[in-house]
C-alpha cells in the first residue's frame, strides 16, 4: 500500500522544528505555514515523515508528505482539517500539489489550491498495471505551463461532461476515456516515447483505458476488476509491454492490499 504518515513531536527545549529525514524540506514548509495559519509563531519538536512512495515519478509522493504534515500540525492543534484549507497550504507549501486531500473525484486547480469542481462520487474500484514510460524523474516545476489552443479547450470541456456523467453511474468505461484522451492531448506537451504503440496494446488487452502521471514519468492501464478476465488481460497486457520495451510492471486493485509488483519488479 502507498502511504505517507506524518508526526509532530513538539519539545519547548529545542531551538526550532526539524524533520526526520531531513531533506523532507517540503513537508517541513508546511508544518510550518501550518503552524502560522494557526496563529502559532513557532513550532519547537521534530516532524517525522514516514512513506513508502517513490519519489520523482508522479506518484504524488511530495503532496502524501505535505498533507500528512498538514493535517498532523492540525490535529496537533485542534485545527479544522477542511479539504479547502489543506489544498491551500499544500499549494503554499510546494507550489502545485496532487488533490490527495480530497476523498472523492475533483477538478483541481493544482498550481491555485482550488477546487474547481467535485463530482460528489468515488472512484470506482480499478484494476491498474503500471509502468515506467521511460523519461526517468521529471521535474514538473521546471516545465513550461502548457497553452491549450481553442479545440483543445473545447475538448477538455466535452471530457468534463463525459467525466461528470460517468462520476453519477459509476461508469468506469468513459472515465478511462477521458483518461485516455487527455493523455492523447498532453502528447504536445510532454510525448511519451512509444506512445501509438502503448496505445495498441491498450486496445489489445481490453483495458478500459490508459493513464498518464503529470510528470509523465508513469503510465498505466486501467483495467474493470468485475471482469472475470481481467487477470488474463492483464498478463497479456504485460507480456505485449515487454515485446515493445517496456518492463518493470506493478499491480494494484480495488483493495489495497492487492498492490504487488509484477515480474519485472519495482522502479
Amino acid at each position: 500500500m502507498f502511504t505517507s504518515e506524518a508526526t509532530v513531536e513538539l519539545d519547548d527545549r529545542a531551538s526550532e522544528l526539524t524533520v526526520i529525514p531531513y531533506w523532507k524540506a517540503k513537508a517541513l514548509r508546511a508544518a510550518l505555514l501550518t503552524a502560522s495559519d494557526l496563529g502559532i509563531p513557532s513550532l519547537r519538536g521534530v516532524l517525522r515523515v514516514e512513506s513508502s512512495i517513490e519519489v520523482s515519478l508522479g506518484f504524488g509522493s511530495s503532496t502524501s508528505d505535505v498533507t500528512a504534515s498538514i493535517r498532523a500540525v492540525l490535529d496537533a492543534f485542534g485545527g479544522n482539517p477542511h479539504h479547502a484549507r489543506v489544498a491551500r497550504l499544500a499549494v503554499q507549501a510546494e507550489s502545485a500539489a496532487d488533490p490527495l486531500m480530497f476523498d472523492e473525484m475533483v477538478l483541481f486547480a493544482h498550481r491555485e489550491g482550488r477546487l474547481i469542481e467535485s463530482f460528489h462520487a468515488a472512484l470506482p474500484p480499478v484494476a491498474v498495471l503500471g509502468f515506467q514510460l521511460g523519461l526517468g524523474p521529471v521535474d514538473t516545476l521546471a516545465l513550461p505551463r502548457a497553452r491549450y489552443n481553442p479545440d483543445e479547450i473545447g475538448r477538455f470541456d466535452e471530457l468534463r461532461g463525459l467525466l461528470r456523467r460517468a462520476a453519477r453511474t459509476g461508469d468506469l468505461a468513459a472515465i478511462g476515456r477521458v483518461a485516455t484522451e487527455s493523455a492523447r492531448i498532453n502528447q504536445r506537451f510532454l510525448p511519451v516515447p512509444r506512445f501509438d504503440d502503448i496505445l495498441g496494446v491498450a486496445r489489445s488487452t481490453g483495458t478500459v483505458g490508459l493513464q498518464v502521471a503529470h510528470s509523465g514519468s508513469i503510465g498505466g492501464f486501467l483495467f474493470d476488476p468485475a471482469d472475470p478476465d481481467h487477470a488474463q488481460s492483464v498478463a497479456r497486457a504485460e507480456k505485449e509491454l515487454s515485446a515493445i520495451g517496456i518492463d518493470g510492471c506493478w499491480y494494484y486493485a480495488a483493495e489495497p492490499e492487492s498492490i504487488r509488483p509484477r515480474t519485472g519488479g519495482t522502479d
